[in-house]
């Protein structure tokens, strides 16, 4: 394992999840919402994003750990290069309630996330690209579409639990 995409829906624990397999490995660490999100939460293109992401792998020849999917602007450019990709399906109840903790926590605690943006009850709970509804459509179009889009693939390891998920970790290490 030297070139992995860590990949689920917002408040699967993708972030923690690769942090951990990246120290445990001794890989960087590349965090695609830290990419992604400019001041004021802009957006780069479609060809912008994919070639800071590539200038990204490139600078970490030796290996890397990826957490996200932004499939629809990178198309394949990750997953292309991956040797592992580990899905983190956990139960949506589970997902749900880490994604209220995170979310409460950055919101009260005005906690800077990328490019000085903040999360925000409004950008949480409020709207169609609302944090939480973005999960649930998420939760549900993975669960639909990736069993087929990824089956037979040996580089995906499927984890559906935390358990899972713990003792899967500690098999890297």
């Amino acid at each position: 394992m030297k070139r992995v995409n860590v990949k689920g829906i917002s408040g699967s624990g993708k972030s923690t999840f690769a942090v951990e397999l990246a120290r445990r490995l001794e890989l960087p660490y590349i965090e695609l919402d830290a990419l992604h999100h400019g001041p004021n939460w802009s957006e780069p293109t479609a060809e912008e994003f994919r070639t800071q992401v590539r200038e990204a792998m490139d600078a970490a020849p030796d290996g890397w750990v990826i957490d996200g999917n932004y499939e629809g602007k990178l198309g394949d450019t990750v997953l292309r290069e991956a040797d592992t990709i580990v899905w983190l399906d956990l139960p949506f109840r589970v997902k749900a309630r880490w994604l209220w903790r995170r979310s409460v926590h950055r919101i009260r605690g005005g906690v800077e996330l990328w490019s000085g943006n903040r999360e925000s009850w409004r950008t949480a709970l409020w709207g169609r690209d609302a944090l939480f509804w973005w999960m649930v459509k998420g939760h549900f179009r993975h669960r639909r579409q990736w069993p087929r889009r990824f089956a037979g693939d040996p580089r995906v390891v499927r984890l559906r639990s935390v358990e899972e998920a713990r003792r899967w970790l500690d098999t890297t290490s």
